[in-house]
């Protein structure tokens, strides 16, 4: 098909001044029809699903554009003969003749009795002459008891007619022929998904469970499955979890968004896996991974991949072999609408030049707010709060503008036990919004490895907590010693000198060969600032801890930080503040939020914060300046002969 090119006065329509927040560079290939891809780049700058998307020539004029939807219906696959090649004391395989050169990247076996597992190398040709090695070390296999299949090898789309197969023996028994063979033609049917890599990060966790954090360059990726990438080549059997904070009864909470097993099988130095993990796509621009682990290492993951859901390509035209700039990241406007709209059915088939995105990720329009995670929500700053009754205020770290998530401490939970009393106030004592997030990541405190006191046949050791009255939480116990067999129990001095029981369960390892398992003590709410650990010792040494863990409820504020440094304030008997969420909620989506936490309280823990503390500072101030001032008087005054 014929390029369709537009009369140059579409071209000459300057670009009408709208709030982009971003823009980046594109760069043309030879003049004429241009195909340009859909990146996660992309997809994380735009505020409105691609419908903000403008492209821009050198001289602010509108080039026009359109998105061409990836072909539809099923794939074609075109069936190949079969013939078998010469075997060696280490090698088997089959060779593939398609009957024709066709354009293709993916290839399929079936009907290879089950099970099985065998690793092989694929090479192709066009002539059966010249031979390019397409896949160094790829694997099939059929596991039903594990519940792994895979029948299929991708490689680099190229023209081929012939295919060879080597499948390596040295491990496994040689594999019958399979029934059938044949390759999928490019361009018809399903595209192959984007598959692009994220950063994640490790965050705490409880013994037994790993976690994992995402942070996405923007809102509403259209991913539709993470792959896992995990270290080692051993069986793996875990379930994971892939949640996302979402906006529920007020506050925010996990909302789970995809679940799987992800699984390893390993025969000799072939690996079958499965790591996928199939997802709703993400509202926000945060994921959190949650696996089992069990009794399992902790998971070793090094490295996490988005499978995004198939996108259109940007197909436009260029003669004057310049730059051109796209802009994005203003939510207000609609899709554009060009005359080349005329031909998106035609635009198909059209061979068109690759064009690419310039180096480096979009950066933010100058002179633009609109869209851009961090600007000023309007309207935002609520009414100003009288001081009275607080008996705590705590500065918040102002680390930048922005969206933030303060990470609420052992005091603000001891204190403040329904959390329904917190305000953020600014200087002028005006609150600032916040949503109340509850995560299912716990808080992780250290404590202080307490002295053995011996107790007859038993060990008990007094565990500082870092505040009386905790909400419920967990105790985690770790030990170097390999084999034993013990009983603890957490004690809790009530009033009067009377003690409560409050849990007990054995710990046990018998297996030399392994670290003992850390153990978890779950707890109801507490009153006092300590607690006593019995250890039944019976008639063995005693067992040495390594580590203590208080592991309590996780719960962060989200707000916008302005320019200012707040406060937060909590101790006083209030309901919860009513502020309307829906100034935040949809850009609480733009953008991740900084994780700050508080400066540790300082002092005695119910000392008074509030602004009557502030009062008797200066009181105590002005009575010691005058204090001092009269004995200077006293003593500068001149002596009488």
């Amino acid at each position: 098909m014929k390029p369709i090119l537009l009369p140059l006065l579409v071209l000459a329509l300057p670009l009408a001044a709208q709030s982009f927040a971003w823009r980046r560079q594109v760069e043309p290939g030879p003049a004429g029809p241009q195909r340009l891809e859909v990146d996660l780049a992309l997809l994380g700058a735009t505020r409105a699903g691609l419908a903000d998307l403008r492209l821009q020539d050198a001289a602010g004029r509108e080039v026009p554009y359109v998105l061409v939807p990836p072909a539809k219906g099923e794939p074609t696959w075109i069936r190949a003969r079969l013939l078998p090649l010469p075997s060696t004391k280490t090698t088997s395989g089959l060779e593939l003749d398609l009957g024709r050169a066709v354009n293709t990247s993916l290839l399929r076996l079936d009907g290879i009795p089950a099970p099985f597992l065998k690793r092989l190398q694929l090479d192709g040709s066009g002539d059966r002459q010249r031979w390019t090695q397409l896949v160094e070390q790829g694997s099939l296999f059929d596991l039903p008891e594990e519940g792994l299949r895979m029948l299929t090898v991708a490689f680099p789309e190229g023209e081929f007619r012939y295919f060879r197969v080597v499948w390596d023996d040295r491990s496994s028994a040689r594999l019958a022929m399979p029934r059938a063979a044949s390759a999928v033609l490019a361009g018809s049917g399903r595209v192959a998904p984007l598959v692009v890599p994220l950063e994640f990060q490790k965050r705490p966790s409880e013994p037994g469970v790993s976690r994992f954090a995402l942070r996405l360059p923007g809102p509403g990726i259209p991913i539709r499955a993470l792959v896992l990438e995990v270290a080692g080549s051993g069986p793996l059997f875990r379930e994971a979890k892939v949640a996302e904070p979402s906006l529920q009864a007020g506050g925010l909470a996990p909302r789970v968004l995809g679940q799987a097993l992800v699984k390893r099988a390993q025969q000799g130095d072939a690996t079958a896996t499965d790591l996928r993990i199939p997802m709703e796509p993400p509202a926000g621009a945060e994921l959190d991974i949650r696996v089992d682990d069990g009794s399992n290492p902790a998971l070793g993951l090094t490295g996490i991949n988005a499978e995004l859901a198939t996108q259109p390509w940007i197909y436009f035209e260029w003669k004057d072999g310049g730059a051109i700039t796209a802009l994005c990241g203003d939510s207000r406007l609609k899709p554009p609408r060009y005359d080349l709209e005329a031909f998106r059915d035609k635009l198909q088939s059209v061979r068109a030049n690759s064009a690419h995105w310039g180096p480096g990720l979009p950066t933010p329009a100058r002179g633009s707010l609109s869209g851009v995670p961090g600007a000023s929500p309007e309207g935002v700053p609520g009414t100003v709060l009288e001081g009275d009754g607080f008996r705590f205020r705590r500065p918040v770290p102002l680390v930048a503008q922005g969206w933030t998530a303060l990470v609420l401490d052992a005091h603000v939970l001891a204190r403040s036990p329904n959390l329904a009393d917190l305000r953020l106030l600014d200087p002028q004592r005006h609150q600032v919004p916040y949503l109340l997030e509850q995560r299912d990541e716990p808080l992780d405190l250290d404590l202080p490895i307490p002295e053995r006191r011996p107790k007859g046949r038993s060990s008990l050791y007094v565990l500082s907590l870092p505040q009386a009255g905790l909400p419920s939480a967990r105790l985690v116990f770790e030990t170097d010693l390999r084999v034993f067999s013990r009983r603890l129990v957490v004690w809790e001095e009530g009033e009067g000198g009377a003690s409560r029981q409050l849990a007990g369960k054995p710990w046990a390892n018998p297996d030399p060969e392994f670290a003992a398992p850390p153990l978890v003590i779950s707890l109801p709410p507490l009153h006092a600032s300590s607690l006593t650990i019995e250890v039944d010792e019976g008639d063995n040494q005693p067992l040495p801890l390594k580590g203590v863990h208080l592991l309590l409820p996780g719960w962060r504020l989200r707000f916008f930080q302005p320019r200012e440094a707040l406060e937060l304030w909590y101790g006083k008997e209030l309901g919860p503040p009513q502020y309307d969420l829906a100034l935040l909620s949809e850009r609480l989506r733009d953008s991740p939020a900084i994780e700050v936490t508080l400066t540790p309280n300082r002092g005695s823990p119910d000392a008074d914060h509030g602004p009557g503390i502030t009062k008797m500072f200066w009181g105590v101030l002005i009575l010691a300046v005058a204090g001092l001032l009269v004995v200077l008087a006293r003593v500068l005054k001149p002596q009488s002969d």
